[in-house]
């Protein structure tokens, strides 16, 4: 940078687009040809880094396939084979489609893959790919299957929102779309929603909590950290005896880069990740506690706290639900041990199925006496069996 003149020579920057004629500047006893730093519009260099990290990115998906280059790779969808019909649900990155292809019920995540220039379409970008780079290589009954993605094209036809037109319309921007199995069951907190005046039986939460502890157990065991581990996130089949875990949108490779950032969801967000420390797949087994909780009482955690609020007591007091008195020794001590302040004396998830497979689920099997109901359990606020 020339300190008279505040320039640089333009050699330095290239012949990038993002570097308009205006900055340009002739100067000098040789009419040498510069740059003002000062002119150049940063956010639309920073945008088309951006769209060309992502474009080798794919070159790079590409060149190691064995495929020939003209062939889908071996996540890529083939467009022709996908249907989009009505619109499920609508998330921070995306919009989710239920759809059909090759004649399988599916999921569709479509991403607004935009024009240059805007903040929002990088991040789709990025969630994009790290997605698909997690979710590709994910193979167990206990986690939704992954069928395919496509990155950036234009020739998805969506459904108009009113249920009186007919057509399709075009997709505004190109997009990226992210294809899974469609499950017919709905999401966990539909389920827990539906049995808030009577929870549910003691044998299914720990069904259910098996299948979340065994799919996490093999999500870890890949060095794989989900970071958004919660009730809408998880996945019904359609005679909802299964769960799948779902969306893996800030899921991360452990060790492939430092964790750090509150990333996921607050009421579920371990105490390391709030306050923006480094950390690791623990964050994971933190929000099974909560989720285990919510599981077990059909309730929201934290209920009464703004989410303003909920950082403060998790973080400086230590608040966590109170486990009802009628809760089982185990599951309570469970929960206890993986909602720990400190990550270290947390289990790990295969330790956590294997103290759920040693719970017996008959009645009244490891039950906390109740001594001032007379009826049962009333500490939903409601009384059981009469």
């Amino acid at each position: 940078m020339d300190s008279a003149g505040g320039r640089a020579r333009s050699r330095s920057f290239g012949a990038s687009a993002a570097v308009d004629a205006a900055v340009f500047v002739r100067a000098g006893p040789d009419n040498e040809e510069y740059v003002r730093a000062d002119r150049i519009d940063l956010k639309t260099l920073d945008a088309q880094m951006e769209k060309k990290r992502s474009t080798v990115w794919l070159e790079r998906q590409r060149s190691a396939s064995p495929r020939p280059s003209a062939a889908l790779l071996e996540w890529e969808i083939d467009l022709a084979k996908l249907d989009i019909h009505n619109q499920i649900a609508q998330g921070t990155f995306g919009i989710v489609y239920r759809g059909t292809y090759d004649g399988h019920d599916v999921a569709v995540k479509v991403l607004d893959w935009g024009e240059d220039g805007h903040e929002r379409t990088m991040k789709h970008r990025e969630a994009f790919e790290k997605e698909v780079a997690v979710w590709q290589k994910l193979d167990h009954p206990n986690v939704t299957k992954f069928v395919g993605a496509s990155m950036g094209t234009s020739q998805l036809k969506i459904p108009k929102k009113s249920s009186g037109s007919s057509g399709d319309h075009d997709v505004p921007n190109s997009c990226c779309v992210v294809v899974v199995e469609f499950q017919h069951g709905g999401t966990l907190k539909t389920l827990l929603y539906n049995h808030r005046d009577k929870k549910l039986p003691y044998k299914k939460v720990v069904h259910l909590a098996l299948d979340l502890a065994r799919g996490l157990s093999y999500l870890h065991a890949r060095r794989t950290v989900h970071r958004d581990v919660k009730a809408e996130n998880m996945l019904l089949d359609r005679r909802q005896r299964t769960l799948k875990i779902a969306d893996f949108g800030v899921a991360r490779v452990e060790a492939a880069s430092e964790m750090t950032g509150q990333t996921g969801t607050l009421g579920y967000m371990a105490p390391e990740v709030l306050q923006g420390h480094s950390y690791d797949h623990k964050c994971d087994v933190y929000s099974f506690g909560i989720l285990l909780w919510e599981t077990y009482c059909c309730a929201m955690a934290y209920p009464n706290y703004s989410l303003v609020d909920i950082s403060y007591h998790v973080v400086k007091l230590g608040i966590r639900p109170d486990i009802p008195r009628c809760c089982p020794r185990a599951l309570a001590e469970i929960m206890a041990r993986c909602w720990d302040a400190n990550p270290e004396n947390r289990p790990e998830m295969s330790e956590v199925v294997t103290l759920l497979e040693r719970i017996d689920t008959s009645s009244g099997k490891g039950m906390t006496p109740v001594e001032d109901v007379a009826h049962g359990c009333s500490c939903f606020g409601f009384p059981r069996g009469g």
